[in-house]
């Protein structure tokens, strides 16, 4: 795809990493340039740098937008890209599930998707995460597998099986939703949970061999929901080092001091706390124990956090969270701020800090209302 023409976006305020400036910012070859290129004013205007969603699942509405009625990858890639767009993110990492859920959380749309990413042109820069369940441990092989085939940069362990009704003999909890989902009978799933359950024994010293082929093609790898500090160590241990989701103070604390990142939900932020009764985004944040926010289930949710924050703790932190956080966590370096010679991924936000326009990668990906008439003009 084409970039911008050489461009000057002049009477906009900038974030810069010590707060707001007056200055012009150019744009030239998809990178923040020195000088030049055509006057665009965008005077009333705020630039930030582009937001970074390290874990986003809601791209689960647009592959199917009715229970059953999956569409192709491709499809909802070009329905998620405008939405990213709209949302002010200009890098995106979808959050896949390796589940036994099965559905769109199953091995085969696992590799469907990924397959979909390695052809698509969105305009967002999208990238996989694979969610996989620690208990499968008849299909690590075929995981494998598929991050070497896709690249795939950053593999996030989790366990969501509901051990303690299954040691106690007990139906698990939404049984037949999650059977009619997977495609099984309920008693076929139940069974299938149980064979799983019982693989615990085996499950930390599987992954250990796994986790060592990681590290040595450079995969960075993170837990999911740590309730301990005992949690953070077992999967530390096996050099997961991020830390996704703590839900108490005591597992994140374990993961700072350890100097891990610790990624919370930017929807934990806008509603005040945990939609589960788990700890508030905002308490680990007041501690400093957050490095990064990310989308969860609601894309939206990052910018609308990041100005909740911005009127506590200013603008360069608040933003700081949604866009140079995450690309640390990763290790990026050509985006997060705005600087010269990185990827000119932009969010123009208008007075009442909503996004007006965004630019990924020297692209423009969004523009509405005003901005679009100012920038025609």
């Amino acid at each position: 795809m084409p970039d911008l023409p050489p461009l000057r976006l002049t009477g906009a305020e900038v974030l810069l990493p010590g707060g707001f400036a007056h200055e012009a910012l150019s744009i030239s070859g998809g990178r923040i340039a020195g000088e030049g290129g055509r006057d665009v004013d965008l005077s009333g205007y705020r630039i930030l740098p582009g937001i970074i969603d390290l874990h986003g699942d809601g791209f689960e509405r647009h592959m199917a937008p009715r229970r059953g009625a999956v569409e192709t990858p491709a499809m909802g890639l070009a329905a998620l890209d405008a939405e990213c767009a709209a949302c002010g993110i200009t890098t995106a990492m979808l959050a896949q599930f390796w589940s036994w859920e099965g559905g769109m959380r199953g091995p085969a749309f696992a590799a469907a998707l990924a397959e979909a990413l390695d052809a698509a042109e969105t305009l967002t820069d999208m990238d996989l995460q694979l969610r996989v369940e620690t208990h499968m441990l008849d299909t690590l092989d075929a995981m494998q597998a598929l991050v070497a085939r896709h690249a795939i940069r950053y593999v996030v362990w989790n366990d969501h099986l509901p051990h303690r009704e299954l040691a106690a003999g007990k139906r698990p909890p939404r049984l037949t939703g999650q059977a009619l989902k997977s495609g099984r009978s309920p008693e076929a799933h139940e069974a299938l949970l149980q064979a799983l359950h019982a693989n615990a024994p085996q499950v930390m010293a599987a992954l250990a061999d796994v986790a060592r082929d990681f590290r040595a093609k450079g995969v960075r790898m993170g837990s999911h929901d740590d309730h301990r500090a005992a949690d953070r160590d077992m999967f530390r241990a096996i050099g997961a080092d991020i830390c996704e989701f703590p839900e108490t103070l005591e597992a994140a604390r374990a993961a700072k001091s350890a100097g891990e990142p610790v990624i919370m939900g930017a929807p934990n932020v806008v509603r005040g706390g945990s939609h589960n009764g788990k700890i508030a985004a905002e308490t680990l944040i007041e501690a400093g124990l957050v490095d990064a926010l990310v989308s969860d289930y609601h894309y939206p949710s990052l910018g609308r956090a990041a100005v909740k924050l911005s009127a506590r703790h200013g603008w360069p932190a608040a933003w700081d969270l949604v866009s140079g956080g995450p690309a640390r966590v990763i290790g990026w370096t050509d985006r997060g701020h705005i600087a010269e010679g990185l990827r000119a991924d932009l969010v123009i936000l208008d007075d009442a800090g909503r996004v007006a326009g965004t630019i990924a990668g020297g692209r423009v990906s969004q523009i509405s209302g005003a901005l679009a008439v100012r920038w025609l003009a």
